[in-house]
């Protein structure tokens, strides 16, 4: 049994794009988060867990950044990535409005600030 049972693994792989038609399993992010019965973040809890809260970006042939998920001021939600502290911030498009449920969509702004739609494929309890 886990010590966090809210906790959830969660990957979103990138959806259809013109230059990925199938949509792609090399690009995307595997995040960790508490979320409620309904799959949706618990910022609460988040509040108490948040250490637990890592965030893995693999990008095809790029290197991979590990980050946290961070709740901003005014309620939105972001990846950030504190390897070198230069890089902006992913925001997630209304991510805290966002059921993360396999099978649903959801969009991230990365830092280059191009919006990418994603899949959820798997939420796994940790």
């Amino acid at each position: 049994m886990s010590d966090y049972p809210t906790l959830k693994k969660i990957r979103l792989n990138l959806a259809r794009t013109k230059d990925f038609p199938q949509g792609s399993a090399n690009h995307g992010y595997e995040f960790t988060a508490p979320l409620d019965e309904t799959g949706h973040i618990d910022a609460g809890l988040w509040k108490k867990q948040r250490d637990h809260c890592r965030v893995r970006r693999f990008w095809g042939a790029e290197e991979e950044e590990v980050g946290h998920l961070i709740h901003r001021p005014g309620g939105s939600w972001a990846f950030h990535y504190d390897i070198d502290g230069e890089d902006d911030d992913e925001a997630g498009y209304r991510f805290g409005a966002h059921a993360f449920n396999p099978g649903e969509y959801v969009s991230i702004k990365d830092e280059d600030g191009e919006m990418h739609t994603f899949q959820v494929v798997t939420v796994q309890s940790i």
